[in-house]
């Protein structure tokens, strides 16, 4: 099937956008090799600091400097549910590499925090800042240059991301990542929204939903909703970062155990001491961020990786913008109805074809580049599969995707989509630019146009919802939201209260420099408004009662005020010393006043700078030879 041309634009346009800082990115990931293994380069006394305390058999098999050293890095705890399985895999993980005459080594733990936990708390304000965190985390585990590659094991919202930006800082390193797989399925996410609007108009009591909430969210594994840790696990799954059809295996169970050791046999074989060398540097290329992109429009994935997969591909000197995602949406269908876009949970998702199925019809359909290199060393056609176990429950064998869904209310053929779009769309104006979410917003909503009621805080929201003061049609503008202000938190806590004024008829939206995430539904919302206030942007001239205009189908985000009006403001100002101090805020003063906008990925780090030394990076030198770490260097070496 050729591809969509509107594809092969997006990819051409962000090839060329990043062609100097990409170069420099490979030529730095070149430099980092070393011939022979990783810690070769290590004195006496270093190396055996670093095999001290390893078991004795091991201890010989890295003394001999031949055979490839796995480095763990996990973001175990056992507070979140979806981390708690991983407390037995680093043994699974020991265990298979030896199977490969490798060995592996626990190189370092991340944190790992849960936002449904820190929801509506000060703690939330730490939340996308971990993000950078986890991915300094992984580079001091990986400082010590004792390992030829690594499995990573993550699955929730900051924590995948932030684990791959710290791998693609190792970029020469080859990396496998390892879902932990989704809770099996509680309370129906429909019920459960229910029950939090019944709370919110005050007829349950707290008792009521504290025993939805635990129905819902009951055991171990990833919540089962379509939010930003599933979203993960379908991108590292399009990416070619996980062994096909491992994301929404559940925990606790055969299979899932034996594609853990499979994984780490696989994150062995592909290090450079063998010829199936598959650096992750390589395997995050243009084209896979680009496959990414479209496997979140196609599912209705989270908004928030409107920031990480920015981030994720700044790491690899990528440079991607809303514009990209805005562009391939419109041609991107939507194939999936999962909730918040449905009523069917992750569980459903795979049992009805899953990520092997959407793989398929999105490659048949154009609309994802096969040409890609994944972790199996092959196109991403490899992945259009689903595992399951071998003979006598032993090993993973791989059978090819069902041709057809197994319920077409959850899963559809490209043919049939539930939406000739993806259901994101940017919106921009003398607002800003911001992102809207409308895959689960029905089209007579899609546009409101209304007075504003401004808000500096939740807080300030529910005070006047609980008052009575909101009973009305209106635009929520909440403000101060931004990373820089407070680290750009989620803010759910909104979301009974729009959801129940808008099924009273009322006309709501909601505009915000803040967070919504994989959980944002029913009710507009433009969200991630960029640049914030405290970076120039122009939230701060909003007043109450100004008429705001938010339309996705228009793609505005506008105040009607008179021009020289609104160039007239003042900004306006807010006391945001609270929100640097108390739950450990004030050790992140630092990323507030680094972070960049929230569409350049709201990151702490640079693009990766060009050598000036080397003219023409990315592809040849003044004279035609290939230069050195490019890719097309990369492919020449693989094909040699």
């Amino acid at each position: 099937m050729a591809l969509h041309p509107v594809l092969e634009s997006v990819t051409a346009r962000i090839i060329a956008r990043s062609k100097p800082s990409r170069g420099a990115y490979l030529a730095h990931l070149d430099a980092a090799r070393v011939k022979g293994v990783q810690r070769g380069t290590l004195a006496c006394t270093n190396l055996a600091h670093g095999f001290a305390a390893f078991p004795a058999n091991d201890k010989l098999s890295l003394k001999e400097l031949k055979k490839p050293s796995v480095a763990i890095v996990s973001a175990y705890n056992d507070m979140l549910s979806a981390h708690q399985p991983f407390e037995g895999f680093p043994a699974l993980i020991k265990d298979a590499v030896r199977e490969v005459g490798a060995v592996a080594q626990f190189a370092g733990g991340t944190p790992a925090m849960c936002d449904g936990v820190t929801q509506g708390q000060p703690g939330m304000e730490l939340s996308l800042f971990s993000r950078d965190a986890i991915a300094m985390s992984t580079a001091i585990a990986l400082s010590h240059n004792m390992f030829d590659s690594a499995v990573y094991l993550g699955v929730c919202d900051k924590i995948v991301p932030g684990l791959l930006i710290g791998a693609l800082h190792f970029g020469h390193l080859p990396a496998v990542f390892v879902p932990a797989g989704p809770m099996t399925t509680g309370l129906s996410n429909s019920e459960k929204a229910k029950i939090r609007q019944l709370y919110a108009q005050g007829k349950v009591g707290r008792a009521e939903l504290l025993e939805g909430e635990s129905q819902s969210y009951h055991g171990a594994g990833t919540c089962t909703f379509y939010g930003t840790a599933n979203s993960n696990q379908m991108l590292m799954e399009v990416m070619g970062l996980h062994l096909p059809g491992a994301a929404f295996i559940t925990p606790n169970t055969p299979l899932r155990a034996e594609l853990t050791r499979a994984a780490a046999r696989r994150a062995a074989v592909i290090s450079a001491q063998s010829d199936e060398y598959l650096p992750v540097g390589h395997v995050v290329d243009e084209k896979a961020i680009v496959n990414a992109i479209v496997a979140l429009l196609t599912t209705g994935g989270s908004t928030n990786h409107t920031l990480h997969l920015v981030a994720i591909a700044k790491a690899a000197g990528i440079v991607i913008d809303w514009d990209d995602f805005d562009e391939l949406s419109k041609v991107v269908p939507l194939l999936t109805r999962i909730y918040p876009n449905g009523n069917a949970d992750v569980n459903h998702f795979h049992a009805a074809g899953g990520t092997g199925f959407v793989i398929r019809e999105l490659l048949d359909g154009g609309l994802l580049h096969d040409d890609v290199t994944t972790i199996l060393g092959k196109g991403l056609r490899a992945h259009c599969t689903e595992p399951f176990l071998g003979e006598n429950g032993q090993g993973v064998v791989w059978k090819a995707a069902p041709e057809q869904s197994g319920d077409e209310a959850v899963l559809r053929k490209i043919t049939a989509p539930f939406s000739p779009d993806g259901g994101t769309v940017l919106v921009k104006g003398n607002l800003g630019r911001a992102v809207m979410k409308v895959s689960a917003v029905k089209p007579e909503h899609q546009t409101v146009e209304a007075p504003a009621l401004v808000f500096n805080s939740q807080e300030d929201f529910m005070e006047a919802y609980k008052a009575g003061q909101l009973d009305r049609d209106f635009v929520a503008v909440l403000r101060f939201q931004g990373p820089r202000a407070n680290g750009m938190p989620e803010l759910h806590a909104l979301t009974p209260a729009l959801a129940n004024l808008q099924d009273a008829g009322r006309h709501v939206a909601l505009v915000t420099d803040g967070r919504m995430s994989g959980a944002s539904g029913k009710v507009p919302a433009a969200i991630h408004v960029s640049p914030e206030i405290l970076a120039g942007g122009p939230l701060g001239r909003v007043r109450d009662g100004d008429i705001i205009r938010v339309c996705a189908r228009t793609g505005t985000l506008e105040a009607k005020v008179e021009a020289s009006v609104w160039a007239a403001r003042e900004q306006a100002t807010a006391d945001l010393t609270p929100n640097s101090v108390g739950m450990g805020r004030e050790l992140f003063a630092m990323f507030r006043h680094s972070v960049s906008e929230a569409e350049q990925g709201a990151t702490t780090f640079p693009l990766p700078s060009p050598i000036p030394t080397v003219v023409g990076l990315h592809d040849k030198d003044p004279v035609g030879n290939t230069v050195p770490g490019s890719d097309e260097d990369f492919s020449m070496k693989k094909e040699a």
